[in-house]
């Protein structure tokens, strides 16, 4: 067992805000924890010689473009929702393709909050496009689809554009996906799976890849992608009629509103303590940070999406998109703090970064 301070604090008969139990438990956002209780994550690393944390290529090109979204999930990391404003432009959209040029990424990872909900998506998407990327990812949350009539041609959309779609359903039940994702996801989430059915994706012989992200409803890890898969598989076509191509496992990182759950619920101790214990070192090499630029929708960069919650930006002198320079990029460390404990628990995280 490792030695952690026991700092509970208890809730009841409070009027203290998540913020100030947050300061008595010394979490402080950007380092999220001290010295004292836990191991540093760096310290791991060195113990495995694989400190610092060094970059291996520029694959992948992961493009927030925006914070707004039309859920507010229990576990979301980025504390995505209707009345965020933050909003890529159509400028720093064309800085990022420049970029993207440059550098030759093969992948390009659009994300959020709901990244359709950027005014400028489609644009960005068709961009891509002729630029000829590779495999161009969007994040999408499956709900957004059905949110509104604006939105109900995207299944067509992403169709005609050849978009990889990584969509989030954090289980087969109705039960735990609206507790984690609000009344009523659950159903929206398979109205939207059918109608990207009905246009081709998700098939086994299609071109149009359908990958569902699974994440646990509460303070637990994953358990094992491939079993999870299978279930998925067997409960979402038997009841539902519904195909998908893979599922990905994430494991919920301790910033943001789900470390506000994990302080409400006075278990952000014993989770990472979990994440501790279950740190595994075969995990390092394939690190999302290892190979992806992390782009904000202001046009920062950052070594990853978690990083760039936080703030920890990149340890470069390149750190905007319309500085790009893809020789100072590729010679970067990893920026590192305690929470990269979440993509090194277990088998590790395989699908790093959000989902809406």
């Amino acid at each position: 067992m490792i030695a952690i301070k026991s700092r509970k604090i208890s809730l009841k008969g409070q009027e203290k805000s998540i913020v100030e139990i947050k300061q008595q438990l010394g979490i402080l956002e950007g380092d999220l924890f001290d010295n004292e209780s836990y191991p540093r994550f760096s310290s791991k690393l060195r113990n495995q010689n694989n400190f610092p944390l060094s970059v291996k290529r520029l694959d992948i090109f992961q493009v927030n473009i925006g914070y707004m979204c039309n859920q507010v999930c229990t576990h979301c990391h980025v504390d995505a929702g209707p009345d965020r404003k933050e909003i890529m432009t159509k400028d720093t959209m064309q800085q990022c393709l420049e970029a993207i040029k440059i550098a030759g990424a093969h992948t390009i990872d659009i994300t959020g909050g709901a990244p359709e909900m950027n005014p400028n998506f489609r644009w960005f998407i068709e961009e891509l496009t002729k630029i000829g990327v590779d495999d161009i990812i969007v994040r999408s949350n499956l709900t957004i689809i059905v949110a509104n009539k604006s939105y109900h041609n995207l299944p067509e959309f992403f169709k005609a554009n050849n978009i990889h779609l990584i969509s989030s359903l954090p289980c087969y039940s109705q039960e735990n996906v609206d507790k984690q994702r609000g009344d009523g996801v659950f159903t929206d989430s398979l109205e939207a799976l059918k109608m990207l059915n009905k246009v081709g994706y998700g098939h086994e012989n299609s071109l149009l890849k359908l990958d569902l992200v699974f994440n646990p409803g509460g303070a637990s890890l994953p358990g094992d992608q491939h079993s999870l898969e299978l279930d998925y598989k067997k409960e979402l076509q038997q009841n539902f009629g519904i195909v998908f191509n893979q599922l990905y496992t994430i494991t919920n990182l301790p910033i943001s509103r789900f470390l506000d759950f994990l302080v409400a619920s006075e278990r952000f101790e014993e989770y990472m303590e979990k994440l501790i214990i279950s740190f595994n070192p075969n995990a390092v090499e394939n690190l999302m940070c290892r190979n992806t630029i992390s782009v904000s929708w202001d046009g920062n960069l950052y070594d990853c999406d978690f990083n760039q919650m936080l703030n920890l930006k990149i340890a470069s002198s390149v750190q905007h998109i319309a500085d790009f320079n893809v020789d100072a990029l590729r010679d970067r460390e990893v920026v590192v703090s305690q929470h990269c404990y979440g993509c090194t628990a277990g088998a590790g995280s395989s699908c790093q970064g959000t989902v809406a």
